[in-house]
């Protein structure tokens, strides 16, 4: 077996690859040999089929399988003497097409590889961790939040009309061609007009109506409705307003505070202090995040495998088009072209990744199976009542997997350079951390 340097650039590397006829010959005399004794034939004891037959009945098969492995064999053990690591899948194509058995194989092969990435000394990169923390301003606003959704309702003044988002305590009865229907019926029932708990239609038309007024609510059950004798008719409700009433915010107490699962309204605040003061935690994560990886990019410089780069800058070009354009949702539109823009951030990207990458090798970071379950969990909730199908699906696909480690390897990778890197601490305000993130998405 030959393998004969043709491109030596940059990165890029080409190879051409020879196995003989020879080399052929004996890996598929091989397999056969290492079959032969399993192989049942008629008009023969098992295992005692001659070679000769054997390779007529499957030469032709075994011998495709003895070029590919051949050839893949000749591409790891180039890699591995090489230390050579492909950027992208190698690019491998058979040149002596008219080939016939009895010809040496003829192969090229070409790639980029991925480059030297250099030794940087993460303990002389400074950072600083913005602090904030939860005062009784930020606490009582969102106190005031939270009594906002925990609204209570007070009766309006008599002979007020209700309005969307008042709640009207009604008595009703429904019935479809005059016949009263099972479970149509209800006394003193508290609803909120434009929460859409009723069928469509029956909310809008009770906007409008006073205290003891009666109305007829006319709507029609939809064709896909749980109850098949009712799907798809026309039912008439015969309703009594009994109250109307208007949302005021609950008010702040211990009350209050038991609704949100807290002892006492001192328990609720400290809850809340600590859930702002993790969300300040996580905005201050995010920009010490960019700031690391800015001052990374200025640390290294190295040659980046075109096709990377390219890859990346379609991907963002592609990415970027959809969210200028967000009612176009399948791909069936102009082919979308990188800018110059696009390619400069195309190319940061591909040096951080590399770098990150080499930085978590050296680490020896590793994605735990208990983290990738948990972020399959997370991610499954998007799909409510569809969670199992989605852990099954993502256990499948090799791909998804992939795209769902990368940010936790990531983070992980960066944990760990701020570890070895020299950080301060400075207090600031929650609209200060607010500025630095808003200057984070302007960027």
């Amino acid at each position: 077996m030959q393998v004969n340097e043709t491109l030596n650039e940059g990165l890029k590397r080409g190879y051409n690859i020879t196995v003989t006829a020879a080399e052929l010959e004996a890996k598929v005399n091989e397999k056969l040999a290492e079959a032969q004794p399993e192989v049942e034939m008629k008009g023969f004891r098992k295992g005692k089929v001659p070679m000769a037959l054997l390779k007529k009945q499957f030469g032709q098969k075994v011998m495709g399988e003895a070029m590919q492995e051949s050839i893949d064999g000749a591409m790891n053990e180039h890699f591995e003497k090489s230390g050579d690591r492909p950027a992208m899948q190698p690019e491998v194509k058979m040149t002596n097409e008219d080939w016939k058995e009895g010809d040496d194989v003829e192969v090229s092969m070409s790639y980029e590889k991925l480059p030297e990435i250099p030794e940087v000394d993460l303990s002389k990169i400074e950072l600083e961790k913005m602090v904030v923390k939860a005062d009784d301003a930020a606490v009582e606003e969102a106190l005031a939040n939270l009594a906002e959704t925990a609204q209570d309702f007070k009766a309006r003044k008599k002979g007020s009309k209700a309005k969307d988002g008042d709640q009207v305590v009604i008595d009703f009865k429904g019935s479809v061609d005059g016949e009263e229907f099972e479970g149509g019926a209800a006394e003193d029932y508290p609803l909120v007009l434009g929460s859409n708990s009723f069928i469509p239609g029956f909310e809008e038309q009770l906007v409008g109506v006073k205290e003891g007024e009666e109305k007829s609510v006319v709507v029609n059950f939809p064709e896909e409705y749980q109850a098949e004798h009712l799907a798809g008719k026309e039912a008439t409700f015969a309703c009594t307003v009994k109250e109307v009433k208007e949302p005021v915010a609950a008010e702040v107490n211990d009350e209050m505070a038991k609704k949100f699962g807290a002892e006492d309204l001192e328990a609720l605040k400290g809850q809340i202090a600590e859930r702002l003061e993790a969300e300040y935690a996580g905005a201050s994560r995010a920009v010490m995040k960019r700031n690391l990886l800015d001052a990374l990019d200025k640390q290294v410089s190295f040659d980046l495998p075109p096709s990377l780069v390219d890859a990346e800058a379609k991907q963002i070009a592609h990415q970027l088009w959809h969210e200028e354009n967000p009612d176009v949702q399948g791909h069936d539109h102009p082919e979308v072209e990188p800018t110059e823009e696009h390619k400069t951030l195309a190319e940061r990207r591909v040096r951080l990744g590399l770098l990150l990458a080499e930085l978590g090798q050296k680490a020896d970071v590793q994605v735990t199976d208990a983290e990738m379950t948990q972020a399959i969990m997370n991610q499954a909730r998007q799909y409510p009542g569809q969670e199992r199908q989605f852990f099954e699906f993502v256990q499948q696909n090799q791909q998804m997997q992939q795209q769902m480690r990368a940010p936790i390897f990531e983070d992980k990778v960066v944990d760990h350079v701020v570890e070895q890197a020299k950080v301060t601490e400075k207090e600031i305000s929650k609209d200060e951390l607010q500025k630095a993130v808003e200057e984070l998405e302007d960027e």
